[in-house]
């Protein structure tokens, strides 16, 4: 339900590489490159480099935070090119530009973060290097050497860097397969620092944490056709062949999602009657080597197009509601860095809940009142609240694996969707919205992840369930026990964003598990209608930056 806001305030293959690391594995002059064969989806290769005199670099993208004039910390080549290029440009430093720098590379972007206020964060440092990149390619740089520039504010600024300018990089997949003669945008990638003690280390864990988010971003980005139910099913299964420490499974029998999956079968079912809208539930799994510490159940959201159903997205707002599948991409992201980074002791169950909400005379109605998995009945009243309704029965499911105890050490519950219009109301675009059960709540778990997002500059704000979002969701008429959603949009309901959250809570059961229960189950939602990205821009992969920050780093 959420396209109706963002859409006004917001119109605003794979491929197998050699990665080329230069290393000094001394911190001196002893040289050596070390290749090895990846699975990897940038498409370019990533050098480290120990010297800006490095050949096979056609341009530098320069990223600092400090002021030209200010700048002592730069290599002198660079301290002169600035120099110079003040003395005739005194809006440099807030708007960067491209000047001749005395090194082999010839020429140099500067892009610069711009004064930072105390209430900017590591993110100027990624989207100053974005910038930087998105320049050099129009300056038709081929191989671009990324020279960092530390700030001790911010610990975590060469990372964020990096994958700032891999970002810029990015290709979505329809393109990559449309224009394989445009791919990729660069041959190389370099990267330099001054303090190169730890930039091997640094680069790796960008590029882990990059393959995550290109795999949510080409579910995210593509169209209804290229990403429906049944191809995000091949490309998920592609995305994790045997053998890569994430098993996949898939539930797709009609008559298995009727009986199992009641809620979302009814969203489903005006798509079921079209082999390629079917709809899907994949399900992905992660046991570590180790003794399991933490385990984490993760939902996702993914509506691979959004016609409101019976109650019609109507006055231009259904455009962009390919979109609203951002929650199962971010589920499918995060596995994907899980995959790359093999954590020893944290199991990890994702689950993708991906359905089209189609129109037609198959379609679901208000006033249907549906069984759900949990036995609860829940009154349909607007057919558009579709995404609560098909995580509702997987969170079931995934609260079952933890009464079963298949999920029993340390177990947290999240939900991850596109939700609500008001959710981007209340934080506006580029930051997600997560609330806590009571369970997770007693654990700080938002604020955990709040604290996460904000050092790798993927910001979580905090929301709280009330007992006024329970209320709204009770049975309204004799026999009932859920109420899905009023008519309105969640713009105009107060308590916009909790309410769903509340609804999640009910309709799986999980209302059962709170403190004072003889099995507290710790569960979180994060709304991430603000922070996925609305066509015409580019798909973000938010939350799995956080999420990686959190369970992984």
């Amino acid at each position: 339900m959420y396209s109706q806001v963002v859409r006004k305030f917001y119109l605003k293959t794979f491929l197998k590489v050699n990665v080329t690391t230069t290393v000094d594995n001394l911190g001196l002059n002893n040289i050596k490159c070390l290749r090895r064969k990846m699975s990897s989806l940038l498409g370019y290769s990533i050098s480290v480099e120990s010297s800006l005199s490095a050949s096979g670099y056609d341009g530098i993208v320069y990223v600092s935070s400090n002021p030209p004039e200010l700048d002592k910390s730069a290599p002198d080549a660079i301290k002169d090119a600035l120099s110079r290029a003040i003395k005739v440009d005194a809006a440099l430093f807030s708007e960067g530009g491209v000047m001749e720098v005395n090194l082999p590379a010839g020429r140099m972007v500067y892009s610069p973060t711009g004064p930072l206020s105390d209430y900017h964060d590591v993110r100027s440092f990624g989207e100053a290097a974005k910038k930087g990149i998105l320049r050099s390619l129009k300056a038709e740089f081929q191989s671009p050497l990324l020279v960092l520039n530390q700030n001790l504010k911010f610990p975590n600024c060469d990372l964020v860097t990096i994958l700032g300018a891999m970002e810029a990089l990015y290709m979505n997949i329809q393109w990559r397969e449309d224009c394989p003669d445009k791919c990729p945008k660069v041959k190389n990638l370099g990267v330099w620092s001054q303090d190169h003690s730890k930039l091997v280390e640094t680069v790796d864990l960008a590029k882990k944490l990059e393959s995550g988010r290109i795999v949510a971003r080409d579910i995210a980005d593509c169209d209804p056709e290229r990403m429906a139910p049944p191809r995000v099913e091949e490309y998920v299964k592609q995305t994790f062949p045997s053998g890569c420490g994430i098993s996949v499974s898939v539930v797709s029998d009609e008559g298995k999602l009727t009986k199992d999956y009641p809620l979302y079968a009814a969203v489903n079912r005006a798509a079921s009657v079209i082999e390629r809208h079917k709809g899907r539930i994949i399900y992905l799994q992660y046991d570590p080597p180790g003794p399991v510490e933490d385990t984490v159940l993760l939902v996702g959201k993914g509506v691979t197009y959004d016609t409101g159903g019976a109650d019609i997205k109507a006055g231009g707002v259904m455009a962009g509601m390919s979109r609203d599948k951002c929650g199962a991409a971010a589920v499918a992201g995060f596995m994907k860095v899980v995959a790359e980074m093999k954590p020893q002791n944290l199991k990890v169950i994702g689950a993708m809940s991906m359905v089209r909400n189609s129109v037609g005379e198959n379609c679901y109605v208000a006033d249907e009142v549906i069984r759900a998995r949990s036995g609860v009945r829940v009154r349909v009243n607007n057919t558009d609240a579709e995404g609560r309704m098909i995580m509702a029965d997987v969170l079931c499911y995934m609260k079952e694996l933890v009464e079963k105890k298949e999920a029993a050490v340390n177990p947290h519950l999240i939900t991850i969707a596109t939700l609500t219009g008001h959710a981007f109301l209340t934080v506006g675009a580029g930051y997600n919205l997560a609330m806590n059960n009571g369970p997770a709540h007693k654990d700080q778990e938002a604020r955990k992840l709040q604290e996460s997002g904000e050092a790798v500059g993927d910001p979580v704000d905090i929301s709280r369930l009330r007992r006024e979002d329970f209320t709204f969701h009770k049975g309204k008429s004799e026999g009932d026990d859920v109420f899905q959603a009023n008519n309105e949009p969640s713009t105009r309901t107060p308590r916009g964003h909790q309410g769903p959250a509340a609804f999640l809570i009910m309709a799986s059961g999980l209302d059962k598990h709170g403190l004072d229960s003889s099995l507290p189950i710790k569960y979180s939602h994060l709304d991430i209608a603000g922070g996925a990205g609305s066509l015409p821009k580019p798909a973000t992969a938010s939350p799995v930056l956080a999420l990686a920050h959190r369970y992984l780093l």
